[in-house]
């Protein structure tokens, strides 16, 4: 048994080794490991630190040519898989290797052939996540719940851990962020087993080199969009342009009662 470990990475000079070595020191039984590294075209020091430090103690780094996103640096990398199972992983420190058999578990026992870390489900240790972000990816994975018929907690978790042989790399088409969102959708239309297990995460900020913004969160809605809503017929148009109507709805007031709430705090603040 084998478990390829794919890694994007995009100027993370401060952390690409630290990652590398816990990814590599982590505890998985007998199970082999394959690490895989795509340099996305890092305009930092990150490639110096991959040829000199990181080539000869994982199975293979990667040099794309110019930047193209995490997307097609995960499907070039997958290109080279030879595991049983696939697992992304992020060049930073948010998510923890030490984890990987807590997704391996419900593969190696037969219950699913996906697995999605979820930062929100079950109580795990876990830094405070900003009330925006976490918004945002309640918003966005709700969306996608309602054309995927899922019911996932965080759909824009970096830990998807999958069988090799449900995707061939021609099959996914993302070049940038959107790659969860298209796995995800390819998945519920696969019908893959899937399980939520909830794993620990810190946040880091933008300061700490974080590059995920709110363009980024409106171009998973139009990923969404594509690999869902186009693929329907129109009876099923008509039904889940009701169910976004209700959740639109229903995340307006939302919002409101958060507004309404911030503006009463400061107006006691004041008096």
């Amino acid at each position: 048994m084998k478990l390829s470990i794919i890694i994007p990475v995009y100027n993370e000079v401060n952390t690409i080794e630290t990652i590398t070595r816990e990814v590599l020191a982590a505890d998985i039984g007998d199970i082999k490991k394959e690490v895989i590294i795509v340099d996305d075209c890092s305009k930092d020091n990150t490639r110096e630190i991959l040829k000199s430090q990181i080539e000869p103690i994982v199975s293979k780094v990667l040099y794309q040519e110019k930047n193209m996103g995490k997307g097609a640096a995960f499907r070039a990398g997958l290109k080279y898989a030879t595991g049983d199972y696939v697992i992304i992983q992020d060049a930073d420190l948010e998510y923890n290797p030490n984890e990987y058999d807590i997704l391996l578990k419900p593969v190696l026992e037969g219950k699913a052939n996906a697995v999605f870390g979820s930062r929100y489900k079950d109580w795990k240790p876990r830094g405070a996540h900003k009330y925006w972000h976490f918004l945002e990816n309640e918003f966005i994975t709700t969306f996608s719940n309602i054309f995927t018929h899922l019911k996932l907690t965080d759909m824009a978790t970096c830990y998807k851990l999958f069988k090799r042989d449900i995707f061939e790399p021609e099959a996914l088409e993302e070049n940038g962020f959107g790659i969860d969102a298209e796995i995800t959708a390819k998945l519920a239309r696969k019908k893959a087993r899937i399980i939520e297990v909830g794993i620990s995460y810190v946040e880091r900020s933008y300061a700490q080199g974080k590059k995920l913004n709110w363009k980024d969160g409106l171009k998973v809605i139009g990923v969404i969009l594509k690999y869902n809503l186009f693929k329907k017929s129109y009876s099923q148009v008509i039904s889940l342009f009701t169910s976004f109507c209700f959740f639109i709805f229903c995340f307006c007031n939302s919002c409101r009662g958060f507004i309404v709430h911030r503006f009463a705090i400061k107006i006691i603040g004041r008096v």
